[in-house]
Formats: structure tokens, C-alpha cells, sequence
């Protein structure tokens, strides 16, 4: 496999936005050789980190586009890649049933966490660190002991693939999503569910919290995105206007903004509170696979499937700002 340039693939893409910033245009960084299955930014913003179904996890400096890392312990496709709260550690999920727990300096693989039966989809740091979340093929939410890699609880409910786990910023509520068409709430303490959400026609693929912890976005094969209210569990607004499954979501760090990623090549922005669509990024040629805004909300992040596996960075603005031409 030839490594990429240092400096990564940068494209200029001539948008007319109403949202993207108008100063800019969007880079791509390209260096990986399947589908961009997740991307996320250290919680400083420095580092952005994406997996693939190449079997890689790879580390780009934000700001500059250079390829600081490529990490390849897992032997199958990676799903999911995430940082600690603090920044020090990664966590990865992959097709080859395991987790791995990276140091994020070194790119060293401290623990192998073994358990599932299946494929690892998502996974999840609690808000303090201690606490690892999974999910799983195998139907199955497991909670792994950061610091000493066991395994403390398995959470069971679902009665197909878990695809999708999420903690509330309070680290009070741990969301998963599932095939099965159904988001339980699990009491992060104690694993007993708290709610079980009921409306999407079609799989589940993908659960965010809102940063105030009171809204649950989801999306799913059914074409829509769902706002759920978290107090209630009843949907506040279901976002229309995708044309095939919806990948991905994602909020800005302000909570004014969702994104959402689908495989009919689009990137749509709506307003949460309202529900009402701000705009459509166009450009990618491949399906959305994944998004992530970065710390300061400047940036959204997206990985590409297909042929062309590309990182996309795109320059938004923030909510309010001016960013017409």
C-alpha cells in the first residue's frame, strides 16, 4: 500500500452556500484505500482521526492536512474510532470482534478488549473516562473498565445488530440504537432501561446527543432523522428531505446546528429546535459514511465511501454569522 503525501490531497470545490463559510472551500485529505466508516477531532481540536474499511486507523493534524499516523493492529474493517475525554487515549471498534485501546501520543496499542461474538459497530468513552461502551452484532452493549480493560457489565435487550451507542453529556444515559428499529436508554449506573424510543420504519444507523444532553438525534434506513425530546421520549421533529439511508449525525459543539450524512451524496444542516433545513452540501461522488464537527465548530468533518475515500473538511459558519457571498 503507497503512503500518501504528507501534505494529503487538498481539492477546492466551488460551492454557492448559504451556510459554508464564504472565505473558503473545502479540503479533502486522502490517503486511505476504503470506505471512511468514521471520523472524529481529539478534544482539542489538533488531531482529527478516521478508520476505514482498509483495516486502518489514520491521524491527520487538523489545521494542515498532513498525515501524522496510520495505525494497523486490526486484522478486518474498522468501524469506529473515538477519543477519550481527556485526549490521552483512542478507542477503536472493528469487524474482527475486538476494541482496541490506542495511547494517542505513541499510536501503541495498550489493551485488546475481547468479549463480542461479533462485529463491533460503535463505541463510547463516559464523560469521566472510567467507563467503555460498546456495541455489537451480536445484539449486545458491553461496559469495559478503562483502566483495567474488564469487562463490567453486558446490557441485553435488542433483538438485532446494536449500531450505534452514545453517552448523555451528563454521563447519566446511555443511548444505543439498533436494527431492530428501536433506541433503548439504559441508566449508565445500573444497565436497567429507562426508555425504549419507538418510531423509525426501518434500521437505525446512527445516535447523537444534543451538547445539552435534551435532545437524541437519530437516522435510519427509512430516509428520515428523528429529534427526540430525552425527558420524554417523544419525537419533536422528524427531518425530511434525505432520498436513501441516512449514515450519519451530528451536532455542532453549540447545539445550533445538526448535521446529517446520507447515501444519496448529500450533507444536509438543519435547526434542531425548529426542524426547518438550512442548507445541502453537495461534492462528495461516494455515499456519506460519517461526520464529525470539531471542538470549535468551525469545521464539519465527513469520510466518503466507495472508490474515492476521502476526508472532507468543510468550513462552516456558525449560526448567526454572516455567510453569504
Amino acid at each position: 500500500m503507497s503512503s500518501p503525501s504528507p501534505l494529503g490531497s487538498l481539492m477546492l470545490i466551488a460551492l454557492v452556500p448559504a451556510l459554508l463559510r464564504a472565505d473558503a472551500e473545502p479540503r479533502t485529505l486522502k490517503g486511505h484505500q476504503g470506505s471512511v466508516m468514521a471520523v472524529t477531532f481529539s478534544p482539542d481540536g489538533k488531531i482529527l482521526a478516521s478508520c476505514s474499511r482498509d483495516k486502518t486507523i489514520k491521524l491527520w493534524d487538523a489545521a494542515t492536512g498532513e498525515l501524522k499516523r496510520t495505525l494497523t493492529e486490526h486484522t478486518a474493517d474498522v468501524y469506529d474510532v473515538t477519543f477519550s475525554p481527556k485526549g490521552n487515549l483512542l478507542a477503536s471498534a472493528s469487524t474482527d470482534k475486538t476494541i482496541r485501546l490506542w495511547d494517542a501520543q505513541s499510536g501503541k496499542v495498550m489493551r485488546t478488549l475481547e468479549g463480542h461474538t461479533d462485529i463491533v459497530r460503535s463505541v463510547a468513552f463516559s464523560p469521566d473516562q472510567k467507563t467503555l461502551a460498546s456495541a455489537s452484532v451480536d445484539r449486545m452493549v458491553r461496559l469495559w473498565d478503562v483502566e483495567t480493560g474488564k469487562l463490567k457489565q453486558t446490557l441485553e435487550g435488542h433483538t438485532k445488530r446494536v449500531k450505534s451507542i452514545a453517552y448523555s453529556p451528563d454521563g447519566n444515559i446511555l443511548a444505543s440504537a439498533s436494527s431492530d428499529q428501536t433506541i433503548r436508554l439504559w441508566n449508565s449506573r445500573s444497565g436497567k432501561v429507562m426508555r425504549v424510543l419507538e418510531g423509525h420504519t426501518s434500521d437505525l444507523e446512527c445516535i447523537a446527543f444534543s451538547p445539552d444532553g435534551k435532545l437524541l438525534a437519530s437516522s435510519s434506513h427509512d430516509t428520515t432523522v428523528r429529534l427526540w425530546d430525552v425527558e420524554t421520549g417523544k419525537v419533536r421533529h422528524t427531518l425530511e428531505g434525505h432520498r436513501a439511508e441516512v449514515d450519519s449525525v451530528t451536532f455542532s459543539p453549540d447545539g445550533k446546528t445538526l448535521a446529517s450524512g446520507c447515501k444519496d451524496l448529500s450533507i444536509k444542516l438543519w435547526d434542531p429546535q425548529t426542524g426547518a433545513q438550512r442548507q445541502t452540501l453537495t461534492g462528495p461522488k461516494n455515499r456519506l459514511e460519517s461526520l464529525a464537527f470539531s471542538p470549535d465548530g468551525k469545521t464539519l468533518a465527513s469520510g466518503s465511501g466507495g472508490p474515492e475515500s476521502l476526508i472532507w473538511l468543510w468550513p462552516i459558519a456558525k449560526f448567526g454569522d454572516e455567510a453569504g457571498p
